[in-house]
């Protein structure tokens, strides 16, 4: 299994987020591997589910949140409803990821942005292990305008609509776009995905770009 790498932490308006990660894999695929990547392949995002050339900031946004850790993640239209450990970094600098063997875990980036802060927050997951579909299987599946809810310590939820939904090949990642300072609350959620390749496991990552539209307390 492959980890983040070439992590590093940028202040910006009082923000922080990862700002050069150029390879960013959370599995192998061995479960691809052994029962056919053909017939198990995870949904990929369309063409239509990607940014358009307006800037994703002039959506209208909701007031920022206070910080306060995320504890689970929901995202109704694709079933996903996982709780959400805090993500550091290993020795070599990298950020790390939750453990594959638990493939209803998710993790949140806690040296960065909590999600509903303003800036970008950062949540990654496992597209699969090497039992089958894990908690971001269907990622690729997500569409525009769709909802993502965080629950968080404060015991607020903090409410997201997704902008776009795109897969971008792990040697030409487009780290500012998706890891850079943002100026209102928005939030990423990463799983591996793109081509597929026996010795190598996942060539990319899907990305999910949303902002805060909303909240609710308890």
């Amino acid at each position: 299994m492959r980890r983040f790498s070439n992590v590093s932490k940028v202040g910006k308006t009082g923000n922080i987020a990862i700002a050069s990660v150029t390879v960013v894999a959370l599995c192998s695929g061995a479960w691809l591997l052994r029962s056919g990547a053909e017939t198990h392949a995870p949904p990929q995002p369309s063409a239509a589910q990607a940014g358009t050339d307006r800037p994703m900031e002039e959506s209208p946004a909701a007031p920022a949140l206070p910080h306060s850790p995320p504890d689970r993640i929901r995202i109704p239209s694709i079933h996903v409803d996982a709780p959400l450990m805090g993500l550091g970094l290993t020795p070599q600098g990298s950020l790390d990821v939750p453990p594959a063997a638990k493939k209803n875990l998710a993790g949140w980036y806690e040296a960065g942005t909590t999600p509903g802060e303003q800036g970008t927050a950062i949540v990654a997951g496992h597209v699969d292990n090497a039992e089958g579909p894990a908690v971001f299987y269907d990622l690729g599946a997500l569409k525009k305008g769709s909802n993502i809810e965080v629950e968080r310590r404060d015991s607020s939820t903090a409410v997201f609509t997704v902008d776009a939904v795109e897969v971008h090949d792990a040697h030409d990642f487009p780290d500012e776009k998706v890891y850079g300072a943002a100026h209102r609350p928005e939030l990423r959620v990463i799983t591996c995905g793109g081509g597929y390749s026996k010795s190598t496991g996942y060539q990319g990552n899907v990305v999910v770009f949303a902002h805060l539209t909303g909240s609710r307390d308890g």
